[in-house]
């Protein structure tokens, strides 16, 4: 089996963090987002994965070096694809065409989740779903009485389904799935100015492809600060029995873990209380501060920080006191030199 990551777009909603990192490899408790996805989808999958790739954008070989070392830490080979202009999901997937055989996982990584199914092999595809409050934001599923999807609808104005498909795909044949992205590509068929993997799949169906369901447990969100914030929470939360031992290298003095936490390597902490839901990367600094609820990146001192809620990226500083803040990478903040 094969996972395919469409993870070209910007991640403007997540900016400045996305300005010097794509958003799939912000690390969420101390695991990049998409290298948490594969894991999770190889779980679920049942048997070794044996390709991953990728789908980006102009990120620069030391991302595409990433990417390649997270897919072979699962044991698969890494490829790695550009999708030049952003002319929607099923183009993104177009442009890994050469990876596209056999059986296939489609993920796209701005998303995490939590599940105990078992992929269903004999149907011709699984869309993964989960059931929401406000289906009017999302593409959904309708059933027929056997459990068997009978249209896909993209954001309904008017309830005809609660259960919001969150961009998780699987596939029995990568080919099939081809043959309707490259019928939309070479007739120029579109939805909102892109061509939409919704509308092939819509095709497979027509077609006689019968598609079931994926039901998640746990939908999370990275798309802006505040969801990416409440996301690391909720990982924590899920892993708190591995994140409670703290990495020798750690020195804490003086200071309150409130567990859950994430601590990376050679982190420092002094006079401090941290947690509950606080991931630190490796090498940060925090003195005299108090921070609970936020995702501080690696090689960031934080000096009187009294945080909530907050996002702070790599080699930042900061110094001073407020409670909310969204700082980037190799950003300073300084209230106490005023």
């Amino acid at each position: 089996m094969k996972i395919i990551v469409p993870m070209a777009g910007r991640g403007s909603r997540l900016r400045p963090h996305t300005l010097t990192v794509p958003k799939p490899l912000i690390p969420i408790a101390g695991k990049p987002i998409v290298q948490r996805l594969v894991e999770d989808i190889a779980k679920v999958a049942g048997e070794p994965i044996e390709e991953i790739a990728f789908i980006i954008g102009d990120f620069g070989q030391e991302v595409v070096d990433s990417l390649i070392h997270i897919a072979e830490s699962l044991g698969a080979k890494g490829s790695v694809y550009t999708q030049d202009e952003p002319l929607g999901t099923a183009h993104a997937i177009k442009c890994a065409e050469k990876s596209m055989q056999g059986d296939v996982i489609v993920a796209f990584a701005d998303t995490l989740f939590r599940a105990d199914f078992v992929l269903d092999k004999n149907s011709d595809g699984v869309i993964w779903v989960k059931k929401v409050e406000d289906p009017s934001a999302f593409g959904v599923v309708k059933l027929d009485d056997y459990g068997f999807i009978t249209d896909f609808i993209e954001k309904p104005q008017v309830f005809v389904s609660d259960l919001a498909i969150i961009g998780i795909y699987y596939f029995k044949s990568a080919e099939n799935l081809m043959k309707e992205i490259n019928y939309l590509i070479d007739n120029d068929i579109k939805a909102g100015g892109e061509y939409q993997l919704t509308a092939a799949l819509e095709n497979l169906r027509q077609k006689g492809a019968k598609f079931s369901l994926g039901k998640v447990d746990d939908w999370m969100d990275c798309g802006n600060k505040n969801a990416t914030v409440e996301t690391n929470g909720k990982i924590l939360e899920y892993e708190k029995n591995n994140m409670a031992k703290h990495p020798a290298s750690a020195k804490i003095e003086n200071s309150l873990i409130i567990p859950p936490c994430f601590i990376g390597e050679n982190v420092e902490i002094i006079n401090s209380k941290i947690g509950p839901y606080v991931s630190l990367g490796n090498g940060t600094k925090v003195i005299n501060s108090n921070i609970e609820t936020s995702l501080i990146q690696e090689k960031t001192m934080i000096n009187h920080g009294n945080l909530s809620n907050s996002m702070i990226g790599n080699n930042a500083q900061y110094y001073g006191v407020a409670r909310e803040i969204s700082l980037g990478d190799f950003s300073v903040l300084d209230f106490l030199s005023q």
